[in-house]
C-alpha cells in the first residue's frame, strides 16, 4: 500500500493501543486486536476529512498492511484519495497531532483536517 506511517506517528498510535489493552486487561476483558483505519469522509471546509480511527473490525474491502509494528486497514475508496500520502506525528509547542501530507490533494484548509482533490 502507498499509504505510509512515520516511525513517529506509529509509535504515537502504538502508544494509544497499549493503553487500550491495559484498560482492557484492567476490566478483566481479552484485549483485542487493533487495527489503525485511515481514511476518507466527504465534509470539511474543502471537499474531504481524513480520518483515522483505532478499530477491532477489518472487512473484506479494506487492504491491509503493517508499518512499523502496527496493522494498517484502509477501504479501497479512501485508498484512490490517499495513495502516495504521508502520516507524521507531531508534537511542537503549538499542538500535538497527526500530520497528512498527502500530495493528491489539490488544496487543504488551514488546520490540515481536510483537503480537495
Amino acid at each position: 500500500m502507498s499509504i505510509t506511517l512515520t516511525e513517529g506517528a506509529a509509535k504515537e498510535i502504538q502508544g494509544i493501543i497499549d493503553q487500550q489493552k491495559e484498560a482492557a486487561e484492567k476490566d478483566g476483558q481479552e484485549p483485542q486486536t487493533m487495527f489503525l483505519r485511515v481514511g476518507v469522509k466527504g465534509g470539511g471546509c474543502s471537499g474531504f476529512n481524513y480520518s483515522l480511527d483505532l478499530t477491532e473490525d477489518k472487512t473484506e474491502n479494506d487492504e491491509s498492511w503493517e508499518q512499523h509494528g502496527v496493522e494498517v486497514i484502509c477501504d479501497s475508496k479512501s485508498a484512490l484519495y490517499l495513495s502516495g500520502t504521508s502520516i507524521d506525528f507531531k508534537d511542537e509547542v503549538m499542538g500535538r497531532g497527526f500530520v497528512f501530507n498527502n500530495p493528491n490533494a489539490t488544496s487543504s484548509c488551514g488546520c490540515g483536517s481536510s483537503f480537495s482533490v
